[in-house]
């Protein structure tokens, strides 16, 4: 487990109250407030409004009114239109909502979504005409379109007419469209820039059908426009707010078959509908479509009034989404298993993986698992014959897309944003590709780059917590970007039990503070990664939840990090100074003699620790997480400085090397044969004296 760096917010004791009176805020609710910065009554209200006043007229965005006009010029004279839309969550919302919309007005209407695998994003040349030969008379794009300035210039010579909707980043130049509908543009002068495209295309709906069909328009759209808005990771704050909130509410209750069907086998269809659950259930079902080639399917979903039909494809999406899965965990765990062989964390702040026919349909989300779990910026690329395609996933404060910039001269082509990136590469450039960005990667990061961090809102006491206060805390909601989920802290919590659960990939902990005791869930986390072990002292961030089980409610807290307090680690520190006098060969107490002299069961607790945790020869472990859990599984007294004697007395006798940096121990085995003989120790020989003296005297 990545040892994470706090940022603790203190929010002022007066503004709190200052709420909670105003408003009528519980004390969490009102300290998450004022610890975002809401902390008077107008920005807070200001900010928890979802109310539909809150929508920005739709014809103040760019080309509005041109793209309505083009669309209603066409509807009347019976011109076929077709959506050109997207493999993503939010391009697959956008096409449908934008479809039904216009088959609702009776339009002849098709729609057009780029396969993943074989044609990538966006628009392209052979669809573009493949639909005008389809007798296709106008395009209108959602979620794409904004950079394809050859493309609709090719559209225009084969007489297809184009309507751009998009809500990505803008060159300087604008496409040569009817209408380039996007609050991104540099004219724009839309109130809110944060749009998901499909949150545009709810925009054009509104357009089209004026502000009093405003609540028709919200009634029939909006469960799906959430859900594009969600998966797409966008700002919850503004427009987004209101859509998702209204969104969330109706996707309880919607009528649209394939939402319902999909939400029934993915087991949600009765839980209280969340962000959360769209983000972690519903949109990788989404996903998994367009991922695997099958874009096709998921936005027939969502189109389809059938509910047979529905469950049919609810479930192949659900199928497809474990077949994604399984194709993941193949990818995944090469990765893990060359990156044992090649991967040092001292040397190297960025990885760079390839593979045979790896599925790059997927390689993103390996990716993005590789960064979190290694704490640094990750590219893979999968080979096919001579060509790789790649992408990667980055860390706060490291730009991937200007790194792909400085070694672009190995590449096809690439591109993408700071955190995520894609590209092209041919094989023989491989080398000296991975040579140039890592290079890069460490010039241009620390080690404080590579630290996660971990947002508090505030540090709390057991008293705080109720169920009350934590349905209070709702009024926040709906939670993502821009508007995380809360999170608290408390210190000096003691860990009274820790239970492995789903074959060790995560854990439950029972943890007690005044009296209180709280059932803490870390996942992700196994035994092996746990920083603490029963009977430590802790500090724990966390988030609350309400967990329901056979009719009754319980608080447990979802932890974000777990740690040593403070009283833990001033124990090292004493352990620590009293082996580095002994080092130094300054005189030691009889007390602090004992304290670091191990005995032979000791250095075999030592041992068998670490060559039943090294993985290709590599143990890495925060100190004093190394030392408590020896102790815990053997039952022996080992503390920090016992524990750097140890790897002393090993180190002297060839059986490994170490070193300690960042409170992490680096440990690698060496080859060994035969029986090593730790009787020649020179460390061990002067511990030995010392205390041989010490009993003498005695």
């Amino acid at each position: 487990m990545k040892t994470k760096k706090w940022n603790i917010a203190r929010p002022k004791g007066d503004a709190i109250r200052n709420l909670m009176k105003t408003c009528g805020y519980s004390p969490l609710t009102a300290a998450v407030l004022c610890a975002r910065g809401m902390d008077t009554p107008e920005k807070a209200q200001a900010f928890l409004s979802h109310d539909l006043s809150g929508l920005h007229d739709p014809l103040l965005l760019p080309d509005m009114q041109k793209a309505v006009d083009a669309i209603e010029e066409s509807i009347a004279k019976g011109e076929q239109i077709a959506v050109f839309g997207d493999y993503d969550v939010d391009g697959i919302t956008s096409t449908c909502v934008l479809v039904r919309y216009l088959k609702s007005r009776g339009v002849r209407c098709s729609y057009y979504i780029p396969d993943r695998i074989t044609e990538g994003y966006g628009l392209n040349k052979a669809a573009l005409l493949s639909l005008r030969q389809k007798g296709v008379s106008l395009i209108i794009t959602v979620d794409s379109g904004i950079t394809a300035a050859e493309e609709i210039a090719y559209a225009k010579e084969i007489g297809l007419k184009v309507v751009i909707t998009d809500h990505h980043e803008c060159k300087s130049d604008m496409p040569d469209a009817l209408a380039v509908v996007n609050p991104k543009r540099p004219d724009s002068q839309y109130p809110f820039k944060d749009l998901a495209g499909v949150g545009v295309v709810f925009k054009l709906v509104c357009a089209m059908e004026g502000p009093e069909n405003l609540q028709d328009v919200m009634a029939s759209y909006v469960d799906l426009v959430a859900v594009g808005t969600i998966a797409d990771v966008m700002l919850l704050q503004g427009e987004n707010r209101v859509i998702v909130s209204y969104g969330l509410a109706l996707l309880q209750q919607t009528e649209n078959p394939g939402l319902r069907m999909l939400m029934r086998e993915a087991g949600v269809e009765t839980r209280r509908m969340t962000s959360t659950v769209v983000s972690f259930t519903l949109a990788p079902r989404i996903n998994a479509a367009g991922r695997m080639g099958c874009a096709d399917q998921a936005a027939e979903l969502f189109l389809t009034d059938n509910p047979m039909r529905a469950q049919d494809i609810a479930a192949m999406l659900c199928c497809q989404n474990k077949e994604r899965q399984n194709a993941e965990n193949i990818i995944l765990n090469q990765a893990f298993e060359a990156l044992q062989k090649e991967y040092n964390p001292q040397r190297d702040r960025m990885i760079v993986l390839w593979g045979e026919n790896w599925h790059h349909g997927v390689i993103g989300i390996v990716s993005s698992r590789i960064s979190d779990r290694y704490g640094c910026p990750t590219v893979l690329i999968s080979l096919d014959g001579d060509q790789g395609k790649g992408s990667g996933r980055s860390v706060n404060g490291f730009n991937l897309f200007e790194a792909l910039e400085n070694s672009a001269e190995y590449l096809e082509k690439f591109g993408g944003h700071a955190l995520a990136a894609g590209l092209t590469i041919t094989r023989e450039n491989l080398p000296a590709f991975k040579q140039s960005i890592c290079q890069y990667a460490r010039e241009n990061i620390n080690d404080e780059d590579l630290m996660p961090v971990v947002d508090i809102d505030c540090l709390i006491s057991p008293d705080h917590i109720s169920l009350e206060e934590i349905r209070d805390l709702s009024i926040l909601e709906p939670y993502g970007m821009g508007n995380r989920e809360p999170v608290f802290a408390i210190r000096e919590l003691t860990v009274e039990e820790i239970t492995p659960i789903s074959s060790d990939k995560h854990l439950k902990m029972s943890l007690i503070k005044g009296g209180k005791r709280f059932t803490a869930m870390l996942f992700g986390t196994g035994s092996g990664g746990c920083p603490v072990v029963e009977g430590d002292i802790c500090d724990a961030a966390f988030s609350l939840e309400i967990n329901h089980f056979r009719g009754r409610q319980n608080i447990q807290l979802m932890l974000k990090d777990i740690r040593l307090s403070d009283c833990e680690l001033e124990k090292d520190h004493h352990f620590l100074s009293t082996y580095a006098a002994f080092i130094d060969g300054k005189e030691l107490t009889d007390v602090q003699v004992n304290q670091m002299y191990p005995d032979r069961a000791d250095l075999v607790a030592v041992w068998r620790h670490i060559i039943s945790r090294a993985e290709g020869g590599r143990l890495t472990a925060p100190y004093n997480t190394l030392s408590r859990r020896i102790s815990y599984e053997s039952r022996r007294l080992i503390n920090i400085g016992k524990l750097f004697v140890c790897l002393d007395v090993f180190s002297e006798s060839c059986l490994l090397s170490y070193h300690f940096k960042n409170n992490l121990l680096h440990i690698r085995l060496r080859p060994f044969k035969g029986k090593a003989d730790i009787s020649k120790s020179v460390v061990l020989a002067t511990l030995r004296q010392r205390k041989q003296q010490s009993t003498a005297e005695q």
